[in-house]
């Protein structure tokens, strides 16, 4: 997430101070990412350190404002207009939990499978009851608007992982049932062939 940028769009609505900075942040996205005032102001000191922000006198309450300058209008435009870089993606816990879970001695991965699917189709539950509630009334704003996108992308984020999940589980019953047909199954890695059993246990235990 850039809040660099993120700030600069801010900014580019009229000179603000800190504080009101980060709540138009947490409005516009719907506090999915929070932060705090120290992240808004080291942030706009390396901003102004590069020449992308000014301080422009205060409020009349004494706030200091931040004014965007031509070369952080520069960088903010690029920033929309250059596709966000999907050829060295961010690490991902579950995708590495799963990996490290493939063959690892005393784990049931289709049980680490199985509580993450819990989790993710009750957070994909919650997001679709907010999304719901925004759209009880029209979108007022800008904000609600843009916050409707954020929580439509959770959304769609938890239903690809949903199917990531069952695409997991099928791949490992499918390694199961065939390290099972070779002579050497009797020696392969439990975490592969645990999947394979779980039909007969689940069908075994409603007899």
């Amino acid at each position: 997430m850039s809040i660099r940028h993120g700030l600069l769009a801010l900014l580019e609505r009229g000179p603000r101070y800190g504080s009101r900075l980060r709540t138009e942040f947490e409005s516009r996205t719907g506090s999915t990412w929070p932060l705090n005032v120290g992240q808004v102001y080291t942030t706009l000191s390396r901003l102004e350190r590069d020449g992308m922000v000014v301080q422009d006198g205060a409020d009349d309450a004494g706030h200091d404002l931040y004014a965007i300058t031509d070369a952080g209008r520069t960088e903010l435009h690029t920033w929309f207009g250059t596709p966000v870089d999907r050829t060295h993606p961010p690490r991902d816990e579950l995708a590495i939990k799963l990996a490290m879970a493939v063959g690892a001695p005393g784990v049931d991965i289709r049980e680490v499978i199985q509580s993450q699917r819990r989790h993710t189709l009750k957070a994909m539950q919650d997001y679709t009851r907010l999304k719901a509630q925004a759209l009880a009334d029209v979108p007022a704003d800008r904000d609600e608007v843009a916050w409707l996108l954020v929580v439509e992308q959770l959304i769609f984020q938890a239903e690809a992982e949903a199917r990531w999940l069952d695409h997991c589980e099928s791949r490992l019953v499918r390694l199961a049932e065939a390290a099972a047909t070779e002579p050497s199954a009797g020696s392969g890695p439990a975490a592969l062939r645990s999947p394979a059993r779980a039909p007969a246990e689940r069908s075994g235990s409603q007899r």
